[in-house]
């Protein structure tokens, strides 16, 4: 797939007054060597300034609680912790690894994962704890994968008892709030990174809002289709596993 003209590095060097914050993915924290050297290359690349929102002060107790503590609470604290930042008061870009301009997203589960990632004893206590009962009230409460683990054969029970994703992507019937619609449909740019030989997330096509059967646009609910007729939707493909993305392609993205 050929790579849009308005790159994600160009987004950022638009205007370096508008800071950048990176928020990492499950298993990770905000003192890794990798976190630490993505925001800082991004931040060199691109001439803005970065933050870290996980990282200002840690979540809870790092990567453990990036498991185990449920998925809302942990954007609730991010989202407070923002709100405290001065800088980030005018406006900021978000990098997912309100006043949100430009979000970029590298390898996000955007409309869920279909299986557990292999990636260590975190994920092999997971997996057994999900083939209980993913959607139960005590996985939903205590482990925070569940919350957009999407099994294609259990529709119906996702949609009812998942308690993070449904709510997110405007799922649920009835339920539908207009203002996540509003304020996702406001973005200036939403630059969708997929890795091509992704393994962690299933179907990877998640990254760019795809999912089972066959990938298609989701019905409007929270201005997906909305930002893409304006064009503002930028799908990128990419070399490598999940979150792989080489220095040489940071830079010519």
């Amino acid at each position: 797939m050929a790579l849009p003209s308005l790159s994600f590095l160009f987004i950022f060097s638009v205007s370096h007054s508008i800071p950048f914050i990176v928020i990492h993915g499950i298993g990770d924290q905000c003192s890794n060597r990798g976190v630490k050297k993505f925001t800082q290359q991004l931040s060199s690349f691109s001439g803005a300034e970065g933050y870290f929102s996980l990282f200002l002060q840690p979540v809870g107790n790092g990567s453990w609680d990036s498991w185990f503590k449920p998925l809302k609470e942990q954007a609730e604290i991010v989202c407070e912790k923002v709100k405290q930042v001065k800088e980030l008061k005018e406006g900021y870009n978000i990098v997912g690894l309100s006043q949100v301009k430009n979000f970029i997203s590298l390898g996000g589960p955007h409309t869920g994962t279909a299986s557990v990632p292999i990636c260590g004893i975190f994920c092999v206590l997971a997996d057994t704890l999900i083939k209980g009962e993913v959607y139960s009230s005590y996985i939903q409460e205590h482990l925070a994968p569940s919350g957009y683990l999407k099994l294609p054969n259990a529709i119906p029970d996702y949609l009812e008892n998942c308690r993070f994703l449904p709510v997110l992507n405007n799922e649920i019937p009835d339920k539908r709030n207009s203002t996540y619609k509003e304020r996702f449909s406001s973005l200036q740019n939403l630059v969708l990174i997929m890795l091509e030989h992704d393994t962690v997330l299933i179907p990877r096509e998640t990254s760019w809002f795809g999912y089972y059967p066959d990938g298609y646009f989701k019905p409007d609910w929270i201005g997906l289709r909305t930002l893409d007729e304006d064009g503002k939707v930028h799908f990128i493909s990419v070399p490598g596993n999940h979150l792989g993305i080489s220095q040489e392609d940071m830079k010519s993205l």
